[in-house]
């Protein structure tokens, strides 16, 4: 996926400002991708999603000295969605080759059971197939593609979770009014929890003496 170009900014500006720009070209790249990622077999999209994950985690990590503990939190759900999304990926290419290898296999065996048959013969016995010589090999890579395919399940089924999270604790508004406010020099504070930037105003709980 081509990462979308970001306009407006400035080599003389502020940093702050700079990377903001940029951020907010990436965060809208993330969630461009939301209706077609809720399609279990939207497989090139969900690809997509993990490098715009990426792009958005690096820029995040790069300029957190301007951006202060909002980056942090961004970088952290980004890393979130990249690690899952890339599990979800290392399946969806190893079920294909997995299962074009057994094919193989089973091409190769059943040639070598016609081979092993008398030229003249007008029929195979079943026993015939127990000279196939990949019986083995292809039983394992069966299992292989069955748990490949199982953990894809599992793992999408986490993803859609942890992509409705985000929503619902409005992660894109929060990592936008952060960087707002990062620009404006508040240095926002973010929640232990993850709730969201801290007003400067609210008080401060101080342990008992």
């Amino acid at each position: 996926m081509k990462a979308r170009r970001v306009k407006g900014l400035d080599c003389d500006g502020g940093l702050a400002e700079n990377a903001r720009r940029i951020v907010l070209v990436r965060l809208d790249e993330l969630f461009s991708f939301d209706p077609a990622v809720r399609d279990p077999q939207a497989v090139e999209e969900l690809h997509a999603l993990r490098i715009a994950a990426k792009r958005l985690r690096y820029i995040l990590e790069l300029t957190e000295p301007a951006l202060g503990p909002v980056a942090r939190l961004g970088t952290k759900e980004a890393k979130g969605l990249q690690g899952l999304l890339g599990d979800i990926h290392d399946c969806d290419v190893m079920v294909p080759r997995v299962r074009a290898e057994i094919e193989l296999l089973r091409a190769q065996d059943a040639a070598s059971v016609r081979a092993s048959a008398a030229s003249r013969t007008k029929d195979l016995e079943p026993e015939a197939v127990r000279k196939a010589p990949n019986l083995g090999r292809y039983r394992g890579l069966e299992a292989l593609a069955i748990y490949l395919t199982a953990r894809r399940d599992v793992l999408y089924a986490t993803f859609i979770a942890e992509w409705d999270r985000l929503h619902r604790r409005r992660f894109r508004e929060r990592l936008e009014r952060g960087l707002a406010e990062a620009v404006a020099g508040e240095a926002p504070r973010v929640g232990a929890n993850g709730a969201g930037p801290v007003s400067s105003s609210a008080p401060v709980e101080r342990a008992p003496a």
